[in-house]
């Protein structure tokens, strides 16, 4: 064995440069660009999502946006007894609960189901009640009225 064929390389092979001439190796005429149009020209960049022109896509199918923006909230809000316990209020209305941001403005309506641990005495006015947590409410003093 030669000393020649044991002698590590030390000089990477360049890369062949497109367009540079017939004797690059990749190059000359067209140099796979194609024939004519926009992007055998120099310093053309066409957006990935660009169709000639056309309308986009995401225009003619303005459902895959997002279906769910023209949907409002659901109608009824969830409360558990950890929700309750952090208003100061001792009479709860929907009203309430919306000035102390425990539900978004946009419910109309409340349910409260039985999870968590109520703490105090809660009266309730206009609020839907599980049997569950109307039996909590219930044992500790509190009321529902419709």
């Amino acid at each position: 064995m030669s000393i020649l064929s044991s002698i590590i390389k030390i000089t990477a092979k360049s890369a062949k440069r497109l367009g540079r001439g017939y004797g690059s190796g990749k190059g000359g005429h067209t140099s796979s660009r194609g024939q004519k149009g926009q992007g055998s020209r120099t310093g053309s960049k066409v957006p990935l999502w660009f169709e000639g022109g056309a309308l986009p896509l995401s225009k003619r199918i303005p459902m895959w946006r997002g279906k769910g923006r023209f949907k409002s909230l659901q109608t009824t809000a969830e409360l558990t007894f950890n929700d309750l316990n952090k208003i100061e209020l001792s009479d709860i209305t929907i009203d309430s609960l919306k000035l102390n941001k425990i539900i978004d403005k946009r419910f109309k309506k409340a349910k409260v189901i039985c999870k968590g641990k109520l703490s105090k005495k809660v009266n309730l006015k206009g609020i839907v009640v599980s049997a569950a947590a109307k039996k909590e409410i219930e044992a500790l003093g509190g009321r529902i009225e419709d």
